[in-house]
């Protein structure tokens, strides 16, 4: 398998290419208005051969972009972008859309075939008080010929003077609209494609269930190609495992939330941990079941990448 490379542009981005292909970008110092909440994203978000598998700035969404942290009622503010859920009111706009500011870069490494990028951000609140601080590292494995894995980490402190509560449009009223956290919007052409579990394949009603993880098949325009990416929760996490915010009509969309229907508190002074794994594949929904099992072995494996690591992870997997 090919070596990563990774190309920064200071002040702006992050590149990780396979080859050729360049498999995502995080743009970490985004030109976002207010109104969207300003926030690092993944995109261009593809495969080993080159198809993409994001969505950036759709307009029925505009703050949906790629691969996104994002989180809608955190306290009394808005890190998702856009209106805010009010019970009795529905969605209304306020002045509470909050930033997520790079502040600085602390890792930019390859090694032992794997890219890592990681940096400190500053959570904001529209009027300027700070709400938390966040280490956040992203990289980038490729376990097969097919496939590759992208591991997302953030660590977040409670800087604010108060105990914090994250939850939900559900958590506030709403039924079945537990969306938050890690976030990721599908192409078009993946709109009315395939969500596949460890129970086999599914529709819209398993938004709301509990599950490690879940994948989304999805076809390509033009050449009618299918992808697939994959989302693994980490044991560690809160709420492990989480219920889903998914979608495959009206737009595609997988988010594993860890706010769904219940509030987490995070106390004044104290760090909450996140970690998640995101394998994608040029494969169809068959292949699932394999690519979470490469992506698990990629969230378990030591802190430390290894080329070993990865390459016993694509042993495991691969598609025909």
């Amino acid at each position: 398998m090919n070596a990563l490379e990774i190309r920064h542009d200071l002040g702006a981005s992050v590149t990780v290419r396979d080859g050729g292909t360049e498999l995502f970008r995080y743009v970490y110092q985004p030109d976002t208005v207010q109104l969207e909440s300003p926030k690092p994203y993944i995109h261009p978000l593809r495969t080993r051969a080159g198809k993409v598998v994001s969505l950036f700035r759709p307009h029925d969404h505009v703050w949906h972009k790629g691969i996104a942290w994002s989180l809608p009622h955190v306290g009394e503010e808005n890190f998702w972008g856009g209106p805010t859920y009010i019970h009795g009111r529905f969605y209304v706009q306020l002045q509470n859309n909050g930033t997520q500011a790079h502040r600085r870069v602390v890792d930019l490494d390859r090694a032992d075939g794997t890219a890592t990028f990681a940096h400190d951000l500053d959570w904001t609140t529209q009027s300027g008080a700070l709400f938390f601080t966040e280490r956040r590292t992203l990289r980038a494995s490729l376990v097969s010929p097919h496939a590759w894995v992208l591991t997302f980490e953030t660590q977040m402190t409670n800087v604010s003077g108060t105990d914090v509560a994250m939850g939900s449009p559900t958590t506030k009223g709403r039924e079945n609209a537990g969306y938050g956290g890690l976030f990721w919007r599908g192409p078009r052409s993946f709109t009315g494609g395939q969500f596949v579990t460890e129970e086999g394949l599914g529709g819209d009603e398993v938004r709301g269930r509990r599950m490690e993880w879940m994948g989304f098949a999805g076809h390509h325009d033009e050449t009618d190609a299918q992808s697939l990416v994959l989302m693994v929760d980490d044991a560690a996490n809160p709420s492990h495992p989480p219920q889903w915010f998914a979608r495959t009509e009206e737009f595609a969309c997988l988010n594993p939330a860890p706010f769904f229907s219940e509030e987490l508190t995070v106390e004044d002074g104290a760090t909450v941990r996140f970690r998640y794994g995101v394998g994608i594949a040029d494969a169809d929904a068959n292949a699932a079941p394999a690519l979470a099992d490469a992506v698990r072995r990629v969230l378990t494996r030591s802190d430390t990448p290894s080329a070993r690591g990865a390459e016993s992870a694509a042993g495991r997997f691969a598609t025909e």
